[in-house]
């Protein structure tokens, strides 16, 4: 029975991985006022370079495969911060677009790497036996650095203010432009990193739609978290261990196919009615979604 359980959370903790990375460069953004719906978008494309970085040749760095990954996300999510926070376009609308273009940039410039190998993955540590992936121990780390910054220091504050209040930042001196776009561009490599995640370690290979909707559901993990890095270890965790049972039930039960396939995603909408009725939504940013201009009020 031990064994079982300890076998459930390993699995919910690799699972929930990709989920963790992308739900931290989601706080990111909302924290500094910016709701960034592309990160399906920016976990394709990062996930598509970090493999075609690590496939190249037999000696590829996967060092080198993973900063390629949080770069691709980064200049994705450039395009985001140049039309919600330079251009004040609506921040929701230029999100789904990135995330139609990421994901399609990144099926159709994958075609040639379909079917390749990959020579070298990131393979599990053993620490005394028990079993973890590098991307879950650098996860939880940064969910622990990540929550300190946050609230221990003071570009921290100053992130969390610029969400909150810009108008009352920018008196104080904060460049709230600038700070928006650094925000973004951390949340973007975050969400590469997650992809990076998918291509070098679980699946160890790049297939179009690889990603299979994670990126909508850190997206709504955020909510679910109240906007806070150590509880979106819980959540991602929970729905971690939703995907560890989807493949333990499947052909082990007379229940379709499809209704495993759909449960995560169905259990986003319940969770997310339940933080509506709660008032969860309360804990969000003020200022998140509404673009800054100075002397309006």
């Amino acid at each position: 029975m031990d064994n079982i359980v300890v076998e459930a959370l390993i699995r919910a903790l690799s699972v929930g991985t990709p989920l963790l990375l992308a739900c931290l460069g989601a706080i990111i953004n909302e924290r500094g006022g910016v709701v960034n719906l592309g990160v399906e978008g920016m976990m394709a494309v990062g996930a598509l370079a970090a493999f075609a970085v690590a496939s190249s040749s037999p000696d590829a760095n996967l060092w080198l495969a993973v900063g390629a990954s949080m770069l691709a996300g980064a200049a994705l999510a450039a395009l985001h911060a140049v039309a919600t926070v330079t251009l004040r376009a609506n921040q929701f609308v230029s999100g789904l677009a990135l995330a139609l273009i990421g994901t399609g940039a990144a099926g159709l410039l994958g075609k040639k790497f379909e079917g390749l190998p990959l020579f070298n993955k990131v393979n599990d540590w053993n620490l005394g036996g028990f079993i973890i992936n590098p991307f879950t121990v650098a996860a939880l780390l940064l969910a622990v650095v990540m929550a300190f910054y946050l609230n221990s220091t003071r570009s921290g504050l100053t992130l969390r203010s610029v969400g909150e209040n810009p108008a009352a930042a920018d008196v104080l001196g904060v460049n709230v432009g600038a700070v928006r776009i650094w925000a973004v561009l951390a949340g973007g490599s975050l969400s590469g990193l997650a992809g990076a995640f998918l291509a070098l370690s679980y699946r160890a290979s790049w297939a179009d739609n690889m990603t299979g909707g994670l990126g909508w559901i850190a997206v709504a993990l955020v909510i679910f978290v109240g906007w806070r890095p150590l509880r979106a270890v819980l959540g991602a965790l929970f729905f971690g261990f939703l995907y560890y049972l989807q493949f333990r039930l499947q052909g082990n039960s007379p229940v379709p196919t499809e209704v495993f396939n759909a449960m995560p995603f169905v259990l986003v909408l319940v969770v997310l009615a339940l933080a509506g009725l709660r008032g969860q939504q309360g804990d969000a940013p003020a200022g998140l979604g509404r673009p800054y201009v100075r002397g309006e009020r």
